[in-house]
């Protein structure tokens, strides 16, 4: 059986890590190469670092606070944020990340999928969704819609066509937030997460909602996750990775310890 990743995630603006709940109420964490630092160190599996402002700015990927990030890392790395064609991922794979999101420029270009991955491999490109149910409707998981620009704007298009859409253009993983969850720690959207699981074949990345071991298991049960992120759990000292996986493994989940 394929152990079940766990990721932190660095939201950064203007060069410092911040969180917020439900995309707003932002507050400082802390200095992104020291968290990812700290957080590898305590045991994650991967570090997901997102220039949130990037797209909504009308500027690029903080470069060089990926390459200080990078440089405290010895596992994997993906960069999201300001990416717009394949030279601004090469800019960012040069920099020392191993993988790219695109969320926003995807949906505005999804060809931009493609010529990622033709360059560097479907392995290196994360498709980032951020994802709120549609209230109004009777079967509000089937219509979520897709927003863009930091969660500023809706598209019109729903989470699970899209996802599909995304995996046949060539992504190697899809990374779905939960807007409705994110910064509750109230628990992931299991059904929404299990929903996309099902509609494509690519890994899964959970995120929004993360507030104790139980909802990781939850994710990787009931929603079908193949890896889980959180942020604030992380950064503010409720929890590391060791401790969680640990929890985890006790309860019959596939870790990496």
């Amino acid at each position: 059986m394929l152990t079940k990743r766990v990721i932190a995630c660095l939201d950064v603006r203007g060069g410092r890590v911040v969180k917020g709940i439900q995309f707003v109420d932002i507050v400082d964490a802390g200095d992104p190469a020291e968290l990812a630092h700290r957080h590898a160190a305590a045991g994650a599996d991967e570090i997901v670092l997102l220039d949130i402002t990037a797209t909504h700015e009308g500027r690029g990927t903080l470069i060089d606070t990926v390459k200080r990030t990078a440089a405290q890392l010895f596992i994997p790395f993906t960069v999201g944020g300001g990416i717009r064609s394949a030279e601004d991922a090469a800019a960012v794979f040069d920099a020392g990340a191993d993988k790219v999101s695109i969320n926003s420029s995807a949906i505005a270009r999804p060809e931009l999928i493609g010529e990622i991955g033709g360059s560097f491999g479907a392995q290196a490109v994360i498709v980032a969704i951020d994802a709120r149910r549609d209230a109004s409707s009777v079967d509000p998981v089937g219509d979520a819609e897709v927003y863009v620009s930091g969660g500023r704007k809706p598209t019109g298009r729903k989470v699970v066509d899209w996802a599909r859409e995304a995996e046949e253009r060539g992504a190697g993983e899809i990374l779905l937030t939960s807007m409705d969850a994110d910064g509750t720690r109230a628990g992931f959207d299991d059904e929404l997460t299990a929903r996309v699981s099902g509609a494509v074949q690519i890994p899964v990345i959970a995120s929004g909602g993360a507030g104790n071991a139980q909802h990781f298991a939850d994710v990787f049960g009931r929603g079908k996750a193949d890896a889980a992120l959180a942020a604030s759990i992380f950064h503010f000292g409720v929890t590391d990775s060791w401790a969680l996986k640990r929890e985890l493994r006790a309860a019959g989940v596939p870790v990496r310890l």
